[in-house]
């Protein structure tokens, strides 16, 4: 027939180019594959009509050639549904998909899934092979899937064997791919713990390590997918940040895959971000921060915000998160809690109330203690007023340590090697042991922080709170004030005995000789052991000045001045800490090589350096700073190779050390504080919330050292506890427990439970969420329209205008082919009705 006849030739025209083509890309069987040359003509020209979508050609070899084999393949071992699914023909998908012994129909699947081709994905999952939900969830190596439609065939297809097509088209973003196939019942199975033990795992360890960590990872960037974290979870914005924390825990884990973690956790923080800059009102922005507070009624306290979510991320440091202005308005509107009109005010109003608040500490500590449920005593509970009175607390103990000095600023007459005794039977060491009223000031505060540190450690986790700096630091400074005190405490006692001695043999000391540890006490600073209690209790109290005013770094993130810097000053510890190790690696290594070289030289050296390892320590530690003489190496007698090797290694040393890792310790200082001043905002901002999060807690009200005294609600609050200890009264109602790590275990167990109920009865905390997400879904739709690549959609123009073609040459052939029909049938009548003429014409001449 004509038309097919014109579509064959066409087809085989296509088939030459084709081949031609495939010279110049190369040889089949370098893909394993079917040759060309092992196909029939007219398997080529349909594996040509699926490629190139004509669909009608494709029809009519389905219909007419019933031993075709539709899952024969190219050169590059792809068959025919393959090529119509990458390159987007719709018809020619759906013809193939009513055959029955179609192969690679899930490989279809993900390739138009990749390709984005959203009406492909519905028409291939509409197939039957897909009514069962765990096509769609199991891997191709998970199940027996030989001579199956999802066999995995490596030479095939495009894909691993550990792509699913939802961790596909989560992968590619593809948020309307996804929402069909978690409403075709696909799931995404999370992996377990890195240091599983369990069969399967421990079985696909020992198979194939490699490939058991890609599957985890792609696993890992499904559910770190904004598009299945915005439609698999009743709770984004907790499992974005439960996930983030986890995927930066496991980029410290597995090292070979670290910068892969860490992208995907950024990945998640980025999600979080961009869900609460969609906020358009305050109770958008709470129900992102707190959480459903409808089903933890449990964590709000005195009607305040939980912000439970503001605490996992500022645990987990999400700091963007943190520093967004939607998340630091709220936070601001709690800290000047009951002082909203403060914000407004100058500078210098704020200032005054600051000085207010410290010089009236004591009588607002009173009135707080008589009636805490009073306007003033609310006051004082707020976060601002709190944070204000502890820093007064803090200064004054900072005052009172000055002040202990100051009878010494000016020197003293007593040292080194003069007594003085108010009575003649008094000795020398009651004078010096005994502790003065400033003293015993400086005592109540530190006590006063340990009993504060202890209600610290008892409402929340010891882990939790080692794994805070400021915290470490807080109990380094109290243990050894509490040790000062003990042996300043010991040298009392050692003293005193010493006295009452006196007192029971003796009533004037002027003419008299006591026992030798009786006299030691009677002797000036100069002659004390250097194992004296009293002189550990002084060098232990100067350790702890020394720290106790680097503890005022800690309120410095309040101030946007010098909250950056004290920033970059703890990054800068870290740094140090990490130039440490090598540093005291060099160190030893010279300490001891010129220790060993020198040892022999004692006496008969220019000075004793490097004969002891004490000196050797001495000598090379202040040669850093250029304090030690070239001389330390000399020899006064004639060893000279001894004395060349000592300069050589003196001088490598100084090269090491002062030119290489001075500079490099340089060089991290500042590529450390680079980096906070291109983010200072954002780290300044975290900083501060965190500071303003110790304040927002309840309880702690009362600065030290006014927290000693026992309130009346604490006193009440004691004996119900001591009856119910010891009576076994039930409670009346359970206990707040302000443990953050408990808290949020509580949320996530009761979100689990309440996840059903939510589904058909959603509260007003998930109507919001779900509004936020829609918003964040169609604001990542349009921007990936926007950064559309223009080839793409040319090429998509190019293969419709191709299926349009094929489809008009359909239409000129048929109508071809009518017009053939009817100009036949015409010329048959005309032939009758001539035959029938020339009958009559016969008829009449006879």
């Amino acid at each position: 027939i004509l038309w097919r006849n014109e579509g064959r030739a066409m087809m085989q025209q296509q088939v030459g180019a084709k081949l031609r083509r495939q010279v110049f890309r190369g040889a089949g069987y370098l893909y394993h594959a079917q040759s060309s040359s092992c196909l029939s003509t007219t398997e080529e020209l349909f594996l040509d009509a699926a490629e190139y979508g004509n669909a009608s050609e494709v029809r009519r070899m389905l219909e007419e050639l019933p031993e075709l084999n539709v899952n024969c393949m190219n050169y590059m071992g792809q068959n025919a549904l393959q090529l119509a699914v990458a390159n987007e023909h719709l018809e020619v998908t759906k013809l193939l998909l009513r055959k029955k012994d179609l192969s690679r129909i899930g490989d279809a699947l993900l390739l138009a899934i990749s390709k984005g081709y959203i009406r492909i994905v519905d028409a291939i999952l509409s197939h039957q092979a897909f009514a069962n939900g765990e096509r769609l969830t199991n891997r191709p190596s998970q199940v027996d899937t030989h001579d199956d439609f999802f066999a995995y065939d490596e030479d095939g297809t495009r894909f691993s064997q550990d792509i699913t097509p939802i961790i596909l088209a989560s992968q590619c973003h593809e948020y309307e791919i996804v929402h069909i196939l978690l409403m075709k019942g696909a799931r995404v199975e999370r992996p377990h713990d890195y240091f599983c033990q369990c069969r399967t795992c421990s079985e696909q360890q020992r198979h194939d390590s490699f490939s058991h960590s890609q599957s985890r990872i792609n696993a890992y960037k499904c559910l770190a997918s904004p598009a299945y974290l915005s439609l698999s979870n009743e709770d984004p914005v907790m499992a974005a940040l439960e996930l983030s924390n986890e995927l930066a825990v496991l980029a410290n884990i597995e090292k070979e895959f670290k910068n892969d973690y860490k992208k995907l956790s950024m990945q998640c923080k980025d999600f979080v971000v961009g869900v609460l800059d969609l906020c358009r009102n305050t109770e958008e922005v709470k129900a992102i921060l707190n959480g459903d507070s409808e089903s933890c009624q449990s964590s709000e306290t005195l009607g305040r915000q939980n912000l439970i979510r503001l605490k996992l991320a500022i645990k987990y440091e999400v700091k963007k998160f943190v520093a967004h202005p939607n998340c630091q308005q709220q936070l601001l509107s709690i800290w000047y809690e009951n002082l909203s009109g403060l914000r407004q005010q100058t500078t210098a109003v704020k200032n005054l109330l600051v000085l207010g608040v410290a010089a009236g500490l004591p009588v607002l500590s009173f009135i707080y203690w008589i009636a805490p449920s009073s306007k003033l005593g609310k006051l004082m509970c707020g976060p601002f007023l709190k944070f204000v009175a502890h820093a007064a607390s803090f200064i004054m103990f900072l005052c009172l340590l000055v002040l202990n000095a100051a009878d010494r600023f000016g020197g003293t007459s007593l040292l080194p090697n003069m007594t003085i005794h108010d009575h003649p039977s008094q000795l020398f060491r009651m004078k010096t042991t005994r502790f003065t009223w400033m003293e015993i000031l400086i005592i109540s505060w530190v006590i006063g922080k340990i009993w504060e540190e202890c209600k610290d450690i008892w409402s929340q986790d010891i882990r939790e709170y080692i794994s805070e700096p400021w915290n470490l630091l807080d109990f380094s400074i109290l243990a050894i004030f509490m040790t000062s005190f003990v042996a300043r405490l010991m040298a009392f006692w050692h003293a005193y005995s010493a006295q009452c001695y006196v007192d029971k043999h003796h009533t004037d000391l002027s003419s008299i000789t006591l026992p030798s540890e009786i006299q030691y006490f009677q002797l000036a600073r100069i002659n004390w052991m250097p194992s004296d209690p009293q002189l550990i209790s002084e060098g232990l109290y100067a350790v702890a000045v020394v720290l106790s005013f680097s503890r005022i770094a800690y309120i410095l993130p309040a101030n946007e001045s010098f909250g950056p810097l004290q920033i970059s000053l703890g990054r800068t510890v870290k740094d140090i800490f990490k130039f440490m190790v090598i540093f005291i690696t060099v160190f030893v290594a010279f300490m001891v090589g010129m220790f060993n070289l020198y040892s022999y030289y004692l006496g008969a050296k220019h000075n004793d350096a490097f004969t002891t390892l004490e000196e050797s320590f001495k000598t090379l530690f202040w040669a850093i700073f250029g304090l030690s003489e070239v001389k330390s190496v000399v020899i006064n007698i004639d060893h000279k190779f001894i004395e060349n090797i000592g300069y050589v290694l003196y001088g490598v040393y100084n090269i090491i050390m002062v030119i290489v890792l001075l500079n490099m310790l340089i060089a991290m200082f500042n590529s450390s504080f680079q980096e906070i001043e291109d983010d200072s905002d954002v780290e300044w901002k975290f900083a501060r919330a965190k500071l303003w999060f110790s304040y927002f807690e309840p309880g702690g009200t009362l600065p030290v050292p006014f927290n000693l005294v026992p309130s009346p609600t604490s006193v009440i609050s004691l004996l119900l506890g001591l009856r119910e200890f010891l009576w076994d009264v039930p409670e009346g109602r359970s206990r707040e427990n302000s443990n953050n790590e408990m808290e949020l275990n509580k949320v996530r167990q009761q979100q689990e439970d309440l996840s059903v109920e939510a589904s058909l009865c959603p509260t007003r905390h998930q109507n919001i969420i779900n509004r936020l997400i829609k918003r964040y879904i169609v604001k990542a739709q349009r921007d990936k329209d926007n950064d559309e690549i223009n080839e793409g959609e040319l090429k998509e123009i190019k293969q419709d205008i191709s299926s349009l073609r094929y489809e008009l040459l359909e239409r000129a052939n048929h109508d071809m082919y009518t017009l053939a029909k009817l100009i036949s049938q015409l010329g048959e009548v005309m032939q009758a009705r001539q035959r029938g003429e020339k009958k009559n014409e016969l008829a009449t001449l006879s």
